[in-house]
């Protein structure tokens, strides 16, 4: 019997009603066997402000429940906002997620606690383990041995000089994996490979917002976690859709776009002098006040994962196409119709962009993701 995992988007629920971020795709998360999501928010009654947070949203507890109620079955904690409102309003929403029945991976009250993976079991006996990481970080955003946070995956930049005599001309950027935070990925991978069939990585990485570019360091990443003993990648952050890759036949997917992500703006935050340096990023960004999804044109277009496992390894990857409209909510489109295929087309024309080698094939409601022959 064949068994399934979904993977979503970015989490961040910032509305009265939370259930109603899941009103087009509750059933579909609910009949699968585990759901996995990445948290970009923060659950709690109260908290300090962090003065290294950009976009912070303190939302209310209930939105953990509501994640619960919704059929989600694990989440990570790994990335940029995991401590905007400090340790306590850390606490509260690890508190409150768990309250609700979700596991919660990539983050703890130290290192050894955020690197532990969530082990889940699948009807067959299948054992899956999910663990996160985060290249997205402020400063003390990561956990150590005394302080609470994420499980890093750090990455640096160098930027090469082009054309040596042409002071100001835009140079080549380059960037590679802190080694130490690598080795430790690696060791938690293979340790989860001990104790699992199936290893399942998230991480918080890349480019936001700038179409279909791979930082060098993800897919060195890619490469060593697939090594050690990953069965797919699951990637988050950039907040539109990336390409995939599929590694000695396993899949990756470097960016799973939004799935239930409100984000309101005003007149005031779109003439902010930060919105606009991010803005140019993007294809195509205007504000629409009126609206519950300030994205990029591109964060229509989203998808959830989805992996097919019997018997101890995952049988085929794919997608599910998704849009997002003004309201905020995702909704699964029918095969056929003009926004399915632009989800495919899109994925298809930033894979190739990119350089990476997967290709999608449409297998009833699900695309699968295959390497290229």
């Amino acid at each position: 019997m064949i068994h399934t995992v979904l993977a979503t988007g970015d989490l961040a629920m910032d509305r009265d009603d939370y259930d109603a971020c899941f009103a087009g795709t509750a059933d579909l998360l609910q009949s699968a066997d585990i759901v996995f999501g990445q948290l970009e928010t923060s659950f709690a009654e109260r908290g300090v402000r962090l003065p290294q947070a950009r976009h912070a949203v303190l939302a209310r507890p209930e939105g953990a429940a509501a994640l619960g109620r919704a059929g989600f079955d694990v989440i990570s904690m790994a990335g940029n906002h995991v401590m905007d409102w400090g340790a306590d309003a850390f606490f509260e929403t690890r508190g409150h997620l768990q309250a609700a029945g979700i596991s919660v991976v990539g983050a703890g009250a130290n290192i050894v606690e955020a690197r532990r993976p969530v082990l889940r079991q699948l009807p067959d006996g299948t054992r899956v383990a999910f663990l996160a990481y985060s290249s997205i970080l402020p400063h003390s955003y990561w956990a150590d041995e005394r302080r609470p946070g994420c499980a890093p995956m750090r990455a640096f930049t160098v930027y090469e000089q082009i054309e040596h005599d042409q002071p100001g001309t835009p140079p080549r950027t380059h960037t590679y994996p802190h080694r130490a935070d690598l080795a430790a990925m690696e060791a938690d991978i293979r340790a989860a490979k001990r104790e699992a069939d199936v290893v399942l990585v998230s991480h918080h990485w890349g480019i936001h917002f700038v179409r279909a570019v791979i930082a060098d360091y993800q897919r060195d990443v890619a490469r060593a976690a697939i090594a050690a003993g990953a069965d797919a990648i699951f990637g988050g952050h950039a907040h539109i859709l990336k390409g995939c890759e599929v590694i000695d036949g396993r899949p990756v997917f470097y960016s799973l776009c939004n799935f239930a992500t409100d984000l309101r703006m005003d007149p005031a935050h779109a003439a902010s002098k930060s919105f606009n340096e991010i803005r140019v990023l993007a294809e195509e960004w205007e504000p629409d006040f009126d609206s519950l999804y300030n994205f990029p044109k591109a964060a229509r277009l989203s998808m959830i994962a989805r992996l097919d496992i019997a018997n101890g390894r995952v049988r085929q990857a794919g997608f599910l196409p998704l849009v997002i409209g003004r309201d905020a909510v995702p909704r699964v489109p029918a095969p056929g119709t003009a926004d399915f295929a632009a989800v495919v087309d899109y994925m298809a024309a930033v894979t190739d962009e990119a350089g990476l080698n997967a290709r999608y094939r449409v297998e009833s409601d699900m695309v699968i993701v295959e390497a290229a022959q």
